[in-house]
């Protein structure tokens, strides 16, 4: 029995809902991809495949943000403008607790990915580490903007939000 509730309290958001299916699409070939790789007796090597794609892709997408910013050093409220467009903030359910130039703190109350992952029958240990090799990205994108960033809780560990912090 899992111990993760990750259900969606906002469901009549069709962009929202348009983006959590692409999202989950896409952490669905993650999910595979992993398993074929631990199948295979590779485990290891797959983790580290994986993270080292999804970081690289976190540090392309935190340049690029970094150049949609104005100010310098980033501000980390023009970061949630950047980052995290109204369908994004819907599709994950984001509530912003600290937004100021020198930090940005989120909890997250849904999550497409582990929905993803939960949907193709994963145990809670495989969503938990599913779920820290995709905040590779988010980690990328923190190192790509100069910040520092910082995961707290996670749905996928059980808990009820994901906390989130990137700042100066």
């Amino acid at each position: 029995m899992s111990n993760i509730d990750n259900k969606p309290n906002v469901t009549d958001n069709e962009k929202a809902n348009i983006q959590r299916g692409a999202i989950g699409h896409r952490a669905t070939w993650m999910a595979l991809t992993y398993l074929a790789a631990k199948e295979a007796g590779l485990e290891e090597e797959g983790e580290k495949f994986a993270r080292t794609g999804i970081s690289k892709t976190g540090l392309r997408d935190g340049q690029s943000f970094k150049c949609k910013c104005k100010a310098v050093p980033t501000d980390c409220g023009e970061l949630a403008d950047v980052f995290l467009s109204d369908t994004t903030r819907a599709s994950f359910e984001i509530d912003f607790k600290t937004v100021t130039p020198e930090r940005l703190d989120m909890e997250f109350h849904h999550c497409p990915l582990l929905k993803a992952w939960q949907d193709l029958g994963l145990d809670d240990d495989t969503c938990a580490k599913l779920c820290d090799m995709a905040m590779d990205g988010d980690r990328g994108i923190a190192k790509g903007m100069g910040l520092n960033f910082h995961l707290g809780d996670t749905i996928a560990q059980g808990k009820p939000t994901c906390q989130v912090s990137f700042f100066r």
